[in-house]
């Protein structure tokens, strides 16, 4: 039977709805954590039939919230991308980072941060399958800036200590900043994280490349 005229094939609507249900959740996410988000929520929120849910995650929130997390932290890695694309140097990259999260938690008036550390710290200890989500996000943000410190010079380990300290100062930062309704706190994270990449940029500058470990 051909395809009513005017109408986008079942397959797209599918996929349509698919999407729809993930921005609603990562959304319902970000603003109430996982916990307090039910499927029937979901469902309005996304104008998705509630089957449509079940029918796309046949293993309820759970499997929902897996996907919700893996797609907001591609999100995530392409702001990081964003902002260190655009800049000359890793030192540069790092500012522009910190300072673009305290605009976005301005303009949003604290309500839009990092929906993976608010889940993570739900869940980490209650679901396994989310809290391998979180963490295989979490991981793939670090390799992602590990790899940018090396670009820039850094030795690996280094590069990887890097990373790991400027995730914890940003996601620590956000935290301080949605309670106080302060955004000063992740700049001065930032500042912080700037001034550790800019020493140890100077530092090989000064003793030339490390050799990758």
């Amino acid at each position: 039977m051909s395809q009513a005229r005017g109408k986008p094939p079942v397959q797209a609507r599918g996929a349509d709805t698919r999407r729809r249900v993930v921005t609603a959740t990562s959304e319902l996410f970000r603003h109430q954590g996982f916990a307090a988000t039910g499927m029937k929520q979901i469902a309005e929120a996304s104008a998705a039939p509630f089957g449509s849910v079940y029918h796309f995650f046949p293993g309820g929130k759970e499997e929902l919230g897996a996907e919700v997390i893996r797609v907001s932290g591609q999100v995530y890695l392409d702001l990081i991308a964003l902002f260190f694309d655009a800049a000359d140097t890793a030192e540069a990259g790092t500012r522009d980072f910190f300072d673009g999260a305290a605009a976005v938690l301005r303009e949003t008036d604290y309500t839009d941060a990092c929906p993976i550390a608010t889940v993570a710290l739900e869940v980490a200890s209650t679901s396994e399958t989310m809290r391998a989500a979180t963490a295989e996000v979490f991981e793939s943000w670090i390799e992602d800036l590990t790899r940018r410190m090396q670009t820039a010079g850094v030795g690996a380990k280094r590069a990887r200590e890097l990373a790991v300290v400027g995730f914890s100062l940003i996601e620590g930062a956000f935290i301080l900043s949605r309670a106080t309704r302060d955004a000063t706190h992740v700049e001065t994270a930032g500042a912080a994280m700037v001034e550790l990449v800019r020493a140890e940029l100077e530092r090989v500058a000064e003793s030339g490349p490390r050799v990758k470990q």
